[in-house]
C-alpha cells in the first residue's frame, strides 16, 4: 500500500466517556482508516513520519486495537492451544497442569495473547479437537504434551497446517522445536541417593508405559539401578493418579518383609504421597521402614508428614519457556529450545538410612 495523502477532516475526539475507535484516530491524523491500520500493525507502505504521528496520536487518545481486529488484519487468531487427553479427575489432582498454565500465561499476558484450554477422554476426541481448532482459525499454534509412542499427533498437526512446540522429543520425526526436561537425570539422582543410604531393594511406581516421559523415568530407573547392580524388575506401571499410586504401593508391600522393597520411587508427587498414607496404615514408618520419593517437587511436598523427598522440575519456567518458542514459532522465527531444562533432588524427610533388620 502507497503513503496516502493526507484528508482533511476536523480533529474532534471521541464522546466523553466513549472508547475511541481507528476513525477517531484517523480523523485526528488526518489520514484514512486504512493508513492507521498499517501504521499500527508496522506494515510497509507508510512513511516513517506519517508513522509516528499516527501512533503518537493513537497514544494520546488512548486506542488500543482489539484482538478481533488485530486478528482479522493479519489472518491471525492471536491465541494459542493447548489440549489436555487425560481423565479429568487425574488432571484436576495433579499439580503440573495448573503450574504449567500459569507459566504459560506470564508469557502470553505480556504480549496481549490469549490460551485456548481443551480437555478430552479420548485420543479420537482430542483428533477432532485439533482439526476443529485448526479448522475455526482459533488458535495460532499449540503445546503438544504427554508425547506417545510413535505419536500420530505429529502428522496430524502437520497435516493441518498448525504450529506446535512439544513437550519433550518426539519418538518419530517432527518438524516442530521441543522444550523437555531432563527426567532421566532426575531419577537417577533418586537412585543413588537411596543406594548411598544402603538400600538394595528399590521399586518403580511408574506412569503409563505409552507416554515418553514416563517410559524415559522408567528407563532411567532400570538403567540407574543395573548400574547399581540391583534388581530392577520391581516396577508397578499406573496411570499417574494418586488412587493407582496406592494400589500399587498395597501390592509392592503385599509380600513377606525379606522381599519387601525398602525405597518406592514414584513417578509423580501425588501418588508418593498416596503411597505414604498406604504404607503408615500398614504399620510401616516412613522413612524409618521404608523410604519414599516422588517426582515435580509440588509445593504440597514440603507441607506433607514426613515431607516429600522430590526431583524438583521447574515446571512454570517450563510452560513459560514453551510459550516463548510457540511464539517464535508463529512470528516465523526459530528459537533454540533443544536443551533440556535441569532437575534437582530435593532431600526431606521421607528418605533415610535402609532398615538395618528387615
Amino acid at each position: 500500500m502507497a503513503e496516502e495523502p493526507d484528508v482533511t477532516a476536523a480533529p474532534a475526539l471521541p464522546a466523553s466517556g466513549a472508547r475511541p475507535t481507528i476513525a477517531d484516530v484517523a480523523r485526528r491524523a488526518g489520514v484514512s482508516k486504512g493508513l492507521v491500520s498499517f501504521a499500527l500493525n508496522d506494515r510497509p507502505g507508510v512513511k516513517a513520519e506519517t508513522r509516528e504521528r499516527i501512533l503518537g496520536v493513537a497514544d494520546e487518545l488512548g486506542f488500543t486495537p482489539s484482538v478481533r481486529a488485530r486478528a482479522l488484519s493479519v489472518d491471525r487468531s492471536f491465541a494459542l492451544g493447548l489440549v489436555i487427553a487425560r481423565d479429568p479427575s487425574i488432571v484436576a489432582a495433579d499439580p503440573f497442569f495448573p503450574t504449567f498454565i500459569s507459566g504459560v500465561e506470564s508469557e502470553l499476558s505480556e504480549v496481549g495473547q490469549a490460551l485456548v484450554l481443551a480437555s478430552t477422554t479420548s485420543q479420537r476426541q482430542e483428533a477432532e479437537t485439533y482439526r476443529q481448532l485448526a479448522g475455526d482459525k482459533r488458535v495460532d499454534g499449540v503445546f503438544l504434551t504427554d508425547l506417545r509412542a510413535n505419536d500420530e499427533r505429529i502428522g496430524l498437526l502437520q497435516k493441518l497446517g498448525l504450529r506446535a512446540v512439544t513437550l519433550g522429543r518426539p519418538d518419530v520425526s517432527s518438524p516442530f522445536p521441543a522444550v523437555s526436561s531432563d527426567d532421566g537425570a532426575g531419577i537417577r539422582a533418586v537412585v543413588d541417593h537411596l543406594v548411598l543410604l544402603g538400600h538394595t531393594r528399590i521399586a518403580h511406581v511408574a506412569g503409563p508405559a505409552d507416554l515418553l516421559h514416563a517410559a524415559h523415568r522408567r528407563t532411567a530407573f532400570e538403567g540407574a539401578m543395573t548400574d547399581a547392580g540391583l534388581d530392577a524388575t520391581r516396577v508397578v506401571e499406573t496411570d499417574f493418579s494418586a488412587r493407582e499410586g496406592a494400589e500399587a504401593t498395597r501390592r509392592l508391600l503385599a509380600v513377606r518383609s525379606s522381599h519387601r522393597p525398602t525405597a518406592i520411587v514414584y513417578s509423580n508427587d501425588p501418588m508418593a504421597i498416596a503411597g505414604i498414607a498406604i504404607a503408615r496404615r500398614a504399620g510401616l514408618d516412613v522413612p524409618r521402614d521404608l523410604s519414599v520419593a516422588g517426582f515435580d517437587n509440588t509445593d504440597l511436598a514440603e507441607h506433607v508428614y514426613p515431607s516429600l523427598t522430590s526431583v524438583a522440575t521447574d515446571v512454570a519456567l517450563w510452560g513459560a519457556t514453551a510459550a516463548r518458542v510457540l511464539l517464535a514459532a508463529v512470528a516465523g522465527d526459530a528459537i533454540d529450545g533443544r536443551t533440556p531444562l535441569p532437575t534437582r533432588l530435593v532431600i526431606r524427610e521421607s528418605t533415610a538410612a535402609a532398615p538395618t533388620t528387615t
